[in-house]
C-alpha cells in the first residue's frame, strides 16, 4: 500500500468511526446497540409517511370494499401495539388489495397485510401473529439498522474507490446493495422472538404463528403445483430469502422464555364471519385471469394462452410463463403513435434498434396490426422474439411480446398464431358479466365431506387441494360437522 492510499485508508476508518459513534441508538425493544445512520424514531415516522403514499399504489391500493373489516385488522394490531415497548407510537394497519399473500411492515409503523393473506389465514389468532411478527420489525428499529447498514456499505463503496479504483469499486458497493436489501435471519429471528411475546401478552396462542407458516408453505407447494413446477415451493415463497418456519417460531417460543397462555384467544368463528364475501384472487379493475383466459372489464379486452402457459397479472403488463422459458407479455405502448401504418411503430419506435425480419401488416379481429420477429440475446442466451402491435382505438397500442429458446420456435408458432387472433373487443354487456371471485364461509352439516364442499369452486383443476389448503387441512382430514369452512365462488 503506498503512501497516498495509507492515508486514505486511515481518513476512511477515522470517518466510519466517527459516523458509528454518532448515530448508534438502543432499540426499545431489544436493548441493542444499533447503528441507525443517524436515523431518528422522528425521521423513520417522516420516512413511513412519505413512502405509504407510493407503496399502496403498488399492491393495488387499499382494500376498501369492506370497511368493517379494515377495522377489524387495525382493532387486533392496536391491541398488540399497545404491548409493544412502544405503546405511544401511532401504528397504522392497511388491508391491501392484492391476492398475492404478503404482510411487511413500513419505518414508523406502517404496517400491511393483503387480502390474499387474510383469505389464507384460519382464525383471528394467526392473523395476530403476522401482525406481531411486523410490529416487532418496528419496535426492533430493523428499518433504521438497515438504513445504517446502507450508509455504511456506501461509506465502504468509497473507500472502495479511493484504495482499489474503478471496476474493484462497483462491485464492493453492489455486495453493500445486496446486503441490506432485505432483513438477515438474525432480524426475522428477532421479530419473530418479540412478536410471541406480544401474542402472550395480548392473550393469544403463541403457536398461531407457526401454524400459519406452515399454511403459508403448503400455498408455496400447492401453486407450484398447479404452475407445473413440483418441488419449485421456493419460486411461490415470499420468505424465501430468509425461511421462516414452525419449528424455528416454537424456538423463538423458548428463548422468549414464553409462558403458555391460559385459555388463549383463537376466535376462528368470529374471524371467519369477518371475511365471509371477501375478495378472492384478481380484482376486476386489475384484470381477471380465469385458467387460460385474461379478461380486463375496464380496458374492454381479453386474449387466451396456450395450455402449457401459466398466466401472471402485473401492474404494468400481464404475461405467461411456458416450457423452457418461454415467455408471453402484453402491455400497453407507452408513447404516442398517431400513424396508421403500425409497421413504422415497430421499426421507429418500439424497436428502433433493433435488427429486425418478416416486418408485416396485418388485421386481428377488426384492429390494424402488425407483426416481426428478431433475434435478441438475453442472459439465459440467444432467444427468437416475436412483436406485435395491435391499435385497439386511436389512443391505445397493445403489444404482445413472443420469447422462445431457438429450439422451440418453430412448435409454439400455431400457438402463439392463436393467442394473437384471441385478442378480442369485450362489448360491454361482457365486461359487466365478469364478477370476481369471493371467500363463501359455509357450515359443515352431517354428511358433509372435502369432496362435496369443493365440488362448486369456480376453479378448472385442483379443487379438493385448493379447499384443503385454503381450510388447513391434511390430505386425510375430513370436516367436522358444524364447523365453519371457506370455499371460493363467483
Amino acid at each position: 500500500m503506498n503512501f497516498i492510499k495509507r492515508i486514505h485508508f486511515a481518513l476512511l476508518a477515522t470517518v466510519l468511526a466517527a459516523v458509528t459513534l454518532a448515530a448508534c441508538e438502543t432499540a426499545p425493544a431489544t436493548g441493542r446497540t444499533i447503528f441507525t445512520g443517524g436515523l431518528s424514531e422522528e425521521k423513520e415516522a417522516a420516512l413511513g409517511a412519505q413512502e405509504h403514499e407510493k407503496i399502496v399504489p403498488q399492491f393495488g391500493g387499499s382494500y376498501d370494499e369492506m370497511p368493517a373489516l379494515n377495522a377489524y385488522v387495525s382493532s387486533v394490531g392496536a391491541l398488540l401495539a399497545k404491548t409493544s415497548e412502544l405503546p405511544d407510537l401511532e401504528f397504522r394497519f392497511t388491508v391491501l388489495d392484492s391476492p398475492i399473500v404478503n404482510a411487511f411492515a413500513l419505518p414508523g409503523g406502517y404496517i400491511y397485510v393483503t387480502r390474499g393473506l387474510l383469505a389464507l389465514a384460519e382464525n383471528e389468532a394467526e392473523v395476530a401473529g403476522v401482525l406481531a411478527h411486523e410490529i416487532g420489525h418496528v419496535t426492533a428499529r430493523h428499518s433504521a439498522e438497515r438504513y445504517g447498514k446502507s450508509i455504511t456499505a456506501a461509506l465502504a463503496t468509497i473507500g472502495a474507490g479511493i484504495l482499489l479504483g474503478g471496476e474493484a469499486a462497483q462491485v464492493v458497493g453492489t455486495g453493500g446493495q445486496l446486503y441490506v436489501r432485505s432483513y438477515s435471519r438474525d432480524q426475522e429471528f428477532e421479530a419473530d422472538m418479540l412478536g410471541v411475546r406480544y401474542l402472550t401478552r395480548a392473550g393469544y396462542d403463541p403457536n398461531a404463528m407457526g401454524s400459519f407458516l406452515a399454511k403459508m408453505q403448503e400455498h408455496a407447494r400447492l401453486q407450484a403445483e398447479i404452475a407445473g413446477k413440483p418441488g419449485k415451493a421456493d419460486e411461490f415463497d415470499i420468505m424465501q430469502t430468509h425461511p421462516r418456519t414452525a419449528d424455528r417460531v416454537q424456538r423463538a417460543i423458548q428463548q422468549a422464555g414464553i409462558v403458555t397462555v391460559p385459555d388463549p384467544i383463537v376466535a376462528r368463528d368470529v374471524y371467519l364471519q369477518k371475511i365471509d364475501r371477501m375478495m378472492y384472487g384478481d380484482d376486476p379493475s386489475q384484470g381477471l385471469i380465469r385458467g387460460q383466459e385474461f379478461a380486463h372489464p375496464g380496458l374492454r379486452f381479453r386474449f387466451e394462452v396456450p395450455e402449457n402457459f401459466r398466466l401472471i397479472n402485473a401492474p404494468e403488463y400481464v404475461g405467461a410463463a411456458g416450457p423452457d422459458g418461454a415467455q408471453i407479455v402484453l402491455d400497453l405502448a407507452k408513447k404516442p403513435f398517431q400513424g396508421s401504418d403500425l409497421r413504422l411503430y415497430i421499426r421507429d419506435v418500439w424497436a428502433k434498434n433493433q435488427e429486425l425480419r418478416g416486418l408485416s401488416r396485418f388485421d386481428v379481429n377488426g384492429m390494424p396490426a402488425a407483426g416481426a420477429v428478431a433475434t435478441v440475446k438475453t442472459r439465459a442466451g440467444e432467444r427468437d422474439l416475436r412483436l406485435v402491435a395491435i391499435r385497439y382505438d386511436s389512443d391505445r397500442i397493445y403489444r404482445f411480446m413472443f420469447l422462445t429458446p431457438p429450439a422451440l420456435t418453430r412448435a409454439l408458432d400455431a400457438d402463439f398464431r392463436r393467442t394473437i387472433y384471441s385478442f378480442r373487443k369485450l362489448s360491454q354487456a361482457a365486461a359487466q358479466a365478469l364478477k370476481p371471485k369471493r371467500i363463501l364461509i359455509r357450515r359443515a352439516r352431517a354428511g358433509s365431506t372435502v369432496a362435496g364442499m369443493s365440488q362448486t369452486m369456480p376453479f378448472p383443476d385442483y379443487r379438493v387441494e385448493r379447499f384443503r389448503v385454503l381450510n388447513g387441512l391434511g390430505p386425510q382430514d375430513g370436516l367436522r360437522r358444524g364447523w365453519l369452512y371457506k370455499t371460493v365462488v363467483e
